[in-house]
């Protein structure tokens, strides 16, 4: 009887700055010739690897690709106190501490680095590609690009009082203090990063399609990250980018204006958009998630192919 081999996945841990960030790491179960590209995946906004991140790399996995899926410090099953810490630069760290994990994997092809973020992520991946010219393709999904076109989206009463608690936080942070905290997602009459309508039901759909609940999901992060949302646009960096970049938009999305980054991705040189009716968390589940996968995947065979003869 011929043994079939089954896809793996495995877990693994990497340093960023002094402390460790877990990951999956996904091998396709034959690859077609050598070693398969390897894409480093990363996730939004106080999001984690298990909200849909696996449905996403089980996708490439099954096309031919490794994929190296983490989480960022402080948050999942990453190290680093306090816990939920959003930090932009310790972000950016972590994006770039798992390209170089990535390119010492022996079972990779470590020459064919892809990155993918959605979100918040995708912003990250905009500017770890434009500065890590070693990079040969980038995947940019509903990609948060332009800080300040994000934060108007809010109320000017919700903005005063983010920069109020981000303030308190900040002096908690100089007195030794515990964090003080704000709602990544928020309900109507909650004070939150993210606060349009279709925002919770968002977030719970894609708890749901992950087998999480609300508990199980900590939907704070330390406020003080409300100082610096606004004044970090990656979509500015595209005209950097070097390879070929897919930035996938949807044009109903709140979060993340799509306005904005398709402005920025018209600067892109190499770079490919592709457009749904659709919000900001639509694309995760559904008929919408099997179309946008296939767009990546499609983007990844012209691009990046499994086999490099």
């Amino acid at each position: 009887m011929t043994n079939i081999t089954q896809p793996e996945r495995r877990e693994l841990h990497f340093v960023s700055g002094a402390d460790r960030c877990h990951a999956w790491l996904y091998l396709p179960a034959a690859p077609d010739a050598g070693l398969p590209p390897v894409v480093v995946m990363a996730h939004g906004l106080g999001a984690v690897k298990q909200l849909r991140l696996a449905a996403f790399a089980e996708k490439f996995q099954a096309a031919g690709y490794a994929c190296l899926v983490f989480d960022y410090r402080y948050f999942g099953d990453s190290d680093g106190h306090p816990r939920e810490l959003l930090s932009v630069r310790r972000q950016r760290e972590d994006w770039r501490a798992a390209v170089a994990f990535a390119r010492s994997l022996p079972d990779v092809d470590s020459s064919r680095v892809v990155l993918w973020g959605t979100s918040f992520g995708g912003g990250h991946a905009i500017s770890t590609a434009a500065t890590d010219h070693g990079v040969v393709a980038a995947i940019a999904q509903c990609p948060f690009t332009d800080g300040l076109a994000s934060a108007l989206r809010l109320s000017v009463g919700s903005l005063v009082r983010l920069v109020a608690v981000a303030i308190k936080d900040h002096f908690a942070r100089l007195r030794g203090r515990p964090p003080v905290r704000v709602k990544v997602a928020a309900r109507p009459g909650e004070l939150g990063l993210m606060e349009s309508p279709d925002v919770v039901d968002g977030v719970l759909g894609l708890l749901e399609a992950s087998g999480l609940t609300e508990e199980e999901y900590r939907n704070e992060v330390p406020a003080r990250v409300a100082l610096e949302i606004p004044l970090y646009a990656p979509g500015r960096l595209a005209r950097r980018i070097r390879c070929p970049l897919l930035v996938c938009v949807s044009d109903a999305d709140t979060v993340a204006p799509a306005k904005a980054t398709l402005r920025h991705a018209s600067k892109a040189p190499h770079g490919e958009v592709t457009r749904y009716q659709a919000g900001h968390f639509d694309i995760y589940v559904g008929d919408l998630f099997d179309k946008v996968v296939a767009d990546q995947l499609n983007f990844l065979r012209r691009h990046v192919p499994t086999t490099t003869a």
